[in-house]
């Protein structure tokens, strides 16, 4: 099965030209070398996928037939990316939800409230 076909079946990329797009810019590696989305995959190769910024290991356990319901994914691929690697995503992400910029976009729904109470108290 094709590198682009298998990332797109496991629905690491929402449509199979993303996967084959993400392989073209050196994204998507097997065994430390960027690969060509032709590129045929194999039961038990190691994919690496650099993807918003953090890059993902996979061992690839079986060769789906097309695209699998999410509950399935399990069947076909294991994540192995080292935990202080999972840690760091998740650290990262926190801060990055944590910290909206004030002004920033719309109010949120504290934010209203706080104006709401601050213009209320004023007259």
């Amino acid at each position: 099965m094709r590198i682009d076909k298998y990332l797109w079946a496991v629905r690491l990329y929402k449509s199979r030209n993303a996967a084959s797009t993400a392989c073209k810019k050196g994204y998507v590696q097997i065994a430390g070398q960027n690969i060509k989305p032709s590129r045929e995959v194999y039961i038990s190769d190691k994919i690496g996928v650099r993807k918003n910024q953090f890059t993902t290991e996979l061992l690839v356990l079986d060769l789906p037939k097309s695209r699998v319901g999410a509950k399935l994914v399990p069947q076909y691929c294991k994540d192995i990316t080292p935990e202080e690697a999972r840690e760091h995503r998740h650290s990262v992400e926190e801060n990055q939800r944590l910290s909206r910029v004030k002004g920033a976009g719309r109010p949120s729904k504290k934010d209203r409230r706080d104006l709401d109470d601050f213009f209320d108290h004023d007259a």
